[in-house]
């Protein structure tokens, strides 16, 4: 998982993530806002509409970029699953987007994240199309099996593969074991042609292919 659910050691780090994220999203000539006002503003973002308008728009424009592609056999999609393929934002609302890691965490084991429905629609629009689909987490391997059921009951079906952390890659930044992976499959004949997160950490490096930003302003991972 992202560093959204890193362990404990990580907690601080991340909440001072959060505020600074929160507080300057609505900043202008250096100036800073309440942080209530950042947040209210975070939840409009998200429930006005805006939110989806701006999905609709990043993934008609990936689609455009596809549909120039000639598709081969070993061409591949990877996409990231926290907040790309499914939302976390129901657990961040109920904790004032705050953080509880034992609320995450059981979040996350009860496999009933839903999926965000233009990133479903944008996956089975490169099924349709004979790409090969792999998600790509830093989830670690205790959480494997309940992502593999999440994905499945939200309809992300015919995947490849879903790669999550090892043991021995817990400590690994973020674009570091996404890059390593992503060199991984590149290595075991696939051709990465487009990848898909929420983080430039799932974007950035090597093997990425067309890089699909799709909005966060629940946190950020450096």
């Amino acid at each position: 998982m992202k560093s959204f659910f890193f362990r404990n050691t990580l907690t601080t780090t991340r909440n001072l993530i959060l505020i600074l994220s929160l507080t300057l999203l609505s900043c202008s000539s250096n100036e800073l806002v309440n942080l209530r006002v950042a947040k209210d503003r975070v939840k409009d973002y998200y429930e006005s509409g805006r939110y989806d308008k701006e999905l609709e728009e990043i993934y008609l424009d990936a689609k455009s970029k596809i549909d120039k592609i000639e598709v081969k056999p070993n061409s591949a999609a990877i996409f990231d699953v926290d907040d790309t393929a499914l939302s976390n934002y129901e657990i961040s609302k109920r904790l004032d987007y705050g953080y509880d890691y034992q609320i995450i965490q059981d979040w996350v084991m009860s496999a009933k994240l839903p999926a965000i429905k233009q990133t479903l629609e944008f996956y089975n629009y490169l099924k349709s199309e004979g790409v090969k689909l792999i998600f790509l987490t830093g989830r670690q391997i205790e959480e494997y099996d309940a992502t593999y059921k999440n994905l499945i009951e939200q309809g992300y079906n015919g995947f490849d593969t879903l790669i999550v952390r090892s043991k021995q890659e817990r400590k690994l930044g973020a674009a570091e074991f996404k890059s390593q992976k992503r060199k991984e499959l590149t290595e075991k004949g696939y051709v990465i042609i487009i990848n898909v997160g929420d983080q430039w950490t799932d974007l950035d490096g090597p093997y990425s292919g067309i890089k699909v930003k799709i909005p966060n302003y629940l946190y950020k991972i450096n």
